[in-house]
């Protein structure tokens, strides 16, 4: 093992900082779609991905790298959300092999009911603290950490 490259004193603020303000914020879009629209963000995403795909469909492993999930941490979702009716799922046409989830009119519905709300707390609880040029550096620099995370070397 070679050499502990440790942070120093601005990178450990800066890391500090960037773990308790992820950690609020994702606790505040929660705790408002909970109480709004009576589901944890998570299934916002998954219903949001979904509304935006063509036919309101993807198969289970598209939904899964755009939500950034576990196949299995997915599928569970997903029967949650087939339980309530929202999404449903079936075989692809030709090819029983592979899952498609289906964002049903139901599920459309309450996530146009909820979209409101949550963007607004969106905006609250992160753009209104922010210039324009602070939207696009926090955007370049999350691509990049994205980048770094999404081609291996994240492992």
């Amino acid at each position: 093992m070679g050499e502990v490259r440790w942070l120093d004193d601005d990178e450990q603020r800066m890391w500090r900082t960037f773990l308790w303000a992820s950690r609020l914020l994702h606790e505040s879009l929660d705790r408002q779609l909970q109480r709004d629209a009576r589901m944890p963000h998570t299934y916002y995403v998954i219903l949001a991905m979904l509304s935006e795909a063509p036919d309101r469909s993807l198969t289970m492993s598209e939904l899964a790298r755009l939500v950034q999930s576990s196949p299995s941490r997915l599928s569970h979702a997903v029967a949650k959300l087939e339980a309530q009716g929202w999404v449903s799922r079936c075989k692809r046409p030709g090819d029983a092999r592979t899952n498609l989830a289906r964002l049903t009119d139901e599920g459309y519905a309450v996530l146009v009911e909820a979209a409101p709300g949550h963007v607004e707390e969106v905006r609250r609880v992160l753009f209104d603290h922010l210039s324009p040029e602070q939207v696009r550096q926090l955007q370049a620099i999350f691509e990049s950490v994205l980048a770094g995370l999404t081609s291996g070397n994240g492992d």
